[in-house]
């Protein structure tokens, strides 16, 4: 309620401002929740949140000075960095503790080799030096945390357990020991932030599909502006091979445009005068005049955009098992070690050294070396494992969500399907041979960038043409060539109809380019997006499980049947834009927990959520039509 109250505060009076700022060094999602709840607390900070994911922070505050400086009383190792301000590259930090890791190593592995070997019983001050060197490259940082949570009254946590297992394990002599746990726990410590790193790097790249510019009409002249500087019912122009950056109508121009970033749609759609542009679109043939119909913050992308922040700022609030485990397992052990090395001398009458050794003992075999290692290294070698296969995983605690997942939902472009097309099928007509048709479409697409053209040419492995004499594409349509003493036409049903060439119309899974070489009908090309080898074993293995298998995607009625038909999935949704998708798995949610898999950016919100339908704009069964 509190937080309701000042939400309303501040919209009332108007004067919030978001800044956001870079986070260098954070490392863990519960130092980005620990930051984020102090800097909450904190007074003249309005709003604060903390984006583990991207590594940023997002702040309204009258000192900002002082919000930097909270969070170095909070986590020294973070550091906020200011628009344009370089802190030590991600590459730079790795180095350094690659560095130290593999100098403690070998130290260590020298000492062991060379030391124990020659003097089992009583290390020399040679063997001293070198373990204490690799203890220090390896632990520093280990105790300098722990040093500096002591002096803030924050004793009982995993810091300070290794710390003093260690040094109790230094005090009798076991430096070997010392130096293994502080080295483990570092090389786990690294290998959580190369998973971190990773992760943050597929969410930059995701980011990517933001429009950077507009190319804005004014009187006639053309400008590039930034896509927040425009109007609605500004003029903007797109080219071909542009992203759409604004939401609007065509009003001149026709072309065909790639919709795979918004609907996860494989087969490019047609768009001309009156029909609607969503940003996110890419241009793909022709020049567009379209007239903006929202303002940036309210197009399809920024959208979309905003649904991926929010789901990374979804945080889990519970600690690490680990840190949860300190903070009673660490006082228990004291309080044992206390008790061994005071109680016995005192009771019994007896020497005090030989109790205080026990006690150490007691610290370096109480030290939860396995659960300190196997913890953070189990869940991120699944992390990392998950990554090299293309899985992007949030964070540790989504790998025990998957384990009660019962619904798993799958887009379809990309995910079940190989997302690309390819020719499948090659049919001869009147005397003509498959390679000449090949031939003759190759001629004809070569210099075509739409994604149908460019699979013909790449399945035929061609890299040079003839020399064209006449050469015209009707986006949507077609294309008409004059080339080496030939007349070649090459596109759908609806353009052989126009050039009035007669032929064998097929309705058959993909998209159907048809090839009439001097008005004469020489056969047709099929090309399609295929689905994966192991997609039809991947829902038979689910359904074994006992998991609810449904399929989820922008592309159409018809296609989405066909391919849920082939895999033997009984529920499927199609035709959704990425905030409808979010809606069936917030829907399915609600029934049991979902584990979504997609593959692409307007895939993004749904995986924070893991019949429903929304029409994207009119129908469109692409069948034997190119696009259109």
């Amino acid at each position: 309620m509190k937080k309701m109250e000042k939400m309303k505060k501040m919209n009332k009076t108007n004067k919030t401002k978001h800044h956001r700022y870079k986070l260098k060094g954070l490392s863990c999602a519960s130092c980005a929740v620990k930051i984020e709840d102090e800097l909450k607390k904190e007074e003249g900070v309005r709003f604060a949140a903390v984006n583990f994911s991207s590594s940023e922070l997002i702040v309204d505050a009258d000192d900002i000075e002082r919000v930097r400086a909270t969070i170095k009383e909070i986590e020294p190792d973070v550091e906020i960095l200011k628009d344009g301000e370089d802190g030590e590259s991600e590459l730079e930090g790795s180095k350094r503790e690659i560095l130290q890791i593999l100098g403690s190593a070998i130290l260590f592995i020298f000492g062991i080799i060379f030391g124990e070997a020659l003097h089992p019983l009583h290390p020399t001050p040679a063997e001293y030096a070198v373990f204490l060197s690799a203890y220090l490259l390896a632990g520093w940082k280990i105790l300098w945390k722990a040093s500096r949570n002591i002096k803030k009254g924050k004793i009982f946590d995993e810091n300070f357990l290794l710390s003093i297992a260690t040094l109790g394990a230094i005090a009798i002599h076991e430096m070997p020991e010392a130096v293994a746990v502080m080295l483990f726990f570092r090389i786990g410590e690294f290998l959580q932030d190369l998973a971190v790193g990773k992760s943050r790097g597929s969410i930059k790249a995701l980011l990517e599909i933001k429009p950077s510019y507009a190319n804005l009409m004014i009187d006639g002249e053309v400008k590039k502006v930034k896509p927040e500087e425009v109007q609605v019912g500004n003029l903007i122009v797109v080219k071909p091979g542009e992203k759409i950056p604004l939401d609007g109508v065509v009003v001149s121009g026709s072309s065909a445009v790639d919709i795979s970033a918004l609907t996860g749609e494989s087969t490019p759609r047609s768009i001309g005068k009156g029909d609607e542009a969503l940003s996110g679109m890419i241009n793909l043939s022709a020049l567009l005049t379209v007239k903006v119909t929202k303002p940036y913050s309210d197009s399809a992308i920024s959208k979309i955009l905003k649904l991926v922040e929010e789901a990374g700022n979804r945080k889990a609030k519970a600690e690490l098992l680990i840190t949860r485990f300190a903070r009673y397992y660490t006082p228990a052990v004291m309080v044992m070690a206390i008790a061994v090395a005071v109680l016995p001398p005192l009771m019994l009458a007896e020497y005090f050294s030989p109790w205080i050794y026990r006690a150490l003992v007691l610290l370096v075999i109480s030290c939860p070396c396995a659960l300190v290692i196997s913890i953070p290294l189990s869940y991120f070698a699944s992390i990392g494992k998950a990554a090299k296969d293309g899985i992007l995983v949030k964070g540790a605690n989504f790998i025990d969500v998957l384990n009660s997942a019962k619904i798993v939902a799958f887009d379809k472009t990309g995910t079940l399907t190989k997302g690309d097309f390819s020719v499948t099928e090659i049919a001869a007509k009147n005397g003509f041979s498959k390679e000449e048709v090949l031939k003759f479409a190759v001629l004809a697409e070569i210099h075509s960038n739409h994604p149908i053209a460019r699979a013909i040419v790449a399945y035929a492995k061609v890299v040079g043409s003839e020399s064209v004499k006449s050469y015209e594409e009707k986006p949507g349509r077609g294309v008409k060539v004059e080339v080496d003493g030939y007349s070649i036409i090459a596109g759908n049903d609806a353009f052989m109809h126009e050039m009035e060439i007669e032929h064998d119309s097929c309705e058959v899974e993909g998209t159907v380019v048809y090839v009439a070489v001097n008005g004469i009908f020489a056969g047709y090309i099929i090309v399609s997006d295929q689905i994966k080898e192991d997609a039809k074993g991947a829902v038979d293995e689910l359904k074994k499980l006992g998991c609810r298998v449904v399929m989820v995607t922008g592309d159409s009625e018809e296609i989405a049947q066909r391919v849920a038909s082939r895999l033997e999935i009984g529920e499927y949704f199609a035709e959704l834009l990425p905030e409808d998708k979010v809606r069936v798995v917030e829907k399915l949610g609600r029934v049991s927990k979902v584990a979504f898999a997609g593959d692409g950016i307007n895939e993004c919100p749904c995986h924070s959520q893991s019949g429903c339908r929304d029409s994207y704009g009119r129908a469109w069964k692409p069948g034997c039509d190119r696009g259109g």
